[in-house]
């Protein structure tokens, strides 16, 4: 019996991405996961009070989250390509929601350790996965403005993550930063399960095997840096971690270019759009985000700022992404990629070199206010442009694996800074005095301003047209 008009349109609009709802589920869950970067970061002092947490520790806190995003997030793309975008987004808002509340019940920096990996699992689903079904849900035409709304919105978890953490440590303690996410979660489940269209990608298969070469050899090199300063440069386990996390990487590398189903299509990297954009997300985030773990402690470490206190004076910085991020995305559409990029690294990287000059223990807060600025509209800069350069340069079949490779090459970048960075602070300095604190900064924080400048030359690599990659790797050229 032929169906009935009614039945075949409701079975159309059933398979259709609803825009509107869709760029509300997936910003919520972005700003969730994107706010859990940052949110800890004023609450350091207070978990290392409350807990006895040593400096090894406080980087572990931070870094199982983002080692385990950084690792897992090309599964999580390959996850939502096999079993279904919606289904696995999702499972990964569960898996989130359920690590948010056993982060908030730790009672050790152990179990705090163990529960912050997990949630870098479930944000490691939930993130490739937010642009993936955003980009399917908006017409390519509207793709920048998109792009800069959602890097916008990711700009905001950013900007008021050292905020919320601060008041809500001032305000209660540091238990109820996870907390916050759990209701939220709730909430979130039952609406993507409803309102999202569901879809799968092109590759069905898992690639186990570079799953496990790739996180063992990246918690080996991390695990070795981390340690190094404590145990020492030349001792055997932090020798041995190193060479051997090496070893895996290049046994990672050697087995993505011929397996069947990579889970990181180094044919990608054929493109220059997409190898010098990664190679500039990359510098940003080491530089960024090891200066940001530093720099946020300052005021309470250094200047005696309660939490709250410490994340309002941030706010020149991270806030100014929600204002130039849009503005971003749509002139990426006109005007290419690369001159913004290149300028935002460019400025990021002259911020952070004024601020180790101006950093001192009595240095009054109106000097830190212009390099602040400067530091959050370069971040904006480099955003939505090296999202939109990165889709312009596959297959629109390919965006799932493209943004989670791109994701997890940027999270990398965070996860060594903090352990590079913080390396260098140990050695510099420490937590025994506001001096002894702001030495070891000031030594640290030049090291991410060279890294962002090395990312402003990669970023001038980029070409002026983006290129996709068709078929066997020919490239096409589309608008940036």
């Amino acid at each position: 019996m032929t169906p009935s008009p009614t039945t075949r349109d409701a079975k159309a609009s059933a398979g259709r991405p609803r825009p509107g709802w869709t760029f509300a589920i997936v910003s919520i869950a972005l700003f969730m996961v994107t706010l859990d970067n940052l949110v800890v970061s004023t609450a350091l002092p207070s978990i290392q009070a409350d807990l006895g947490a040593t400096i090894e520790s406080l980087e572990w806190t931070v870094n199982a989250y983002t080692l385990s995003f950084a690792v897992l997030l090309l599964t999580g793309a390959a996850l939502g390509d096999r079993f279904g975008r919606r289904r696995m987004f999702t499972v990964g808002l569960g898996v989130f929601t359920a690590a948010s509340a056993l982060a908030a019940l730790a009672p050790t920096t152990g179990a705090l350790v163990g529960a912050r990996a997990l949630q870098g699992l479930g944000a490691a689903i939930v993130l490739p996965l937010t642009l993936t079904l955003l980009s399917e849900a908006v017409p390519a035409g509207r793709r920048g403005l998109a792009l800069g709304a959602w890097s916008g919105i990711s700009g905001l978890g950013v900007a008021l993550g050292p905020v919320v953490g601060g008041a809500v440590v001032d305000g209660i303690s540091w238990h109820w930063i996870f907390w916050l996410n759990v209701p939220t979660g709730l909430v979130l489940i039952p609406l993507a399960a409803r309102r999202l269209t569901e879809s799968h990608g092109p590759d069905r298969q898992l690639d186990l095997p570079g799953l496990a070469l790739a996180g063992l050899g990246l918690l080996g090199l991390v695990f070795g840096v981390v340690r190094g300063q404590s145990l020492g440069w030349t001792s055997a386990p932090v020798l041995g971690s190193m060479t051997a996390g090496a070893a895996l990487l290049v046994a990672f590398l050697a087995w993505e270019a011929r397996a069947p189903r990579p889970m990181l299509p180094l044919r990608f990297f054929r493109s220059r759009a997409f190898a010098a954009t990664n190679g500039a997300s990359f510098a940003m985030f080491f530089g960024v985000f090891g200066s940001i773990f530093l720099l946020a402690q300052f005021f309470q470490v250094v200047q005696g700022y309660s939490p709250l206190e410490a994340g309002i004076r941030t706010l020149p910085w991270t806030a100014m992404p929600i204002v130039v991020a849009p503005l971003a995305g749509v002139l990426s559409d006109r005007i290419g990629s690369r001159p913004l990029m290149a300028a935002g690294l460019a400025l990021q990287a002259v911020a952070m070199a004024w601020l180790a000059t101006v950093a001192e223990v009595g240095a009054a807060y109106g000097s830190f206010v212009v390099p602040f600025v400067l530091a959050g509209a370069g971040m904006a800069l480099v955003f939505a442009p090296s999202a939109n350069a990165v889709l312009s340069s596959v297959r629109p079949e390919q965006a799932g694996q493209a943004s989670g490779a791109t994701n997890a090459i940027r999270e990398l970048g965070g996860v060594l800074g903090v352990a590079v960075l913080a390396s260098v602070f140990s050695a510099s300095g420490g937590y025994e005095s506001p001096q002894a604190y702001v030495d070891g900064m000031t030594a640290a924080v030049p090291i991410g301003a060279a890294v962002l400048a090395l990312g402003a030359v990669a970023a001038l690599l980029v070409p002026g047209r983006a290129r996709a990659l068709r078929g066997g790797g020919e490239p096409v050229a589309v608008a940036a």
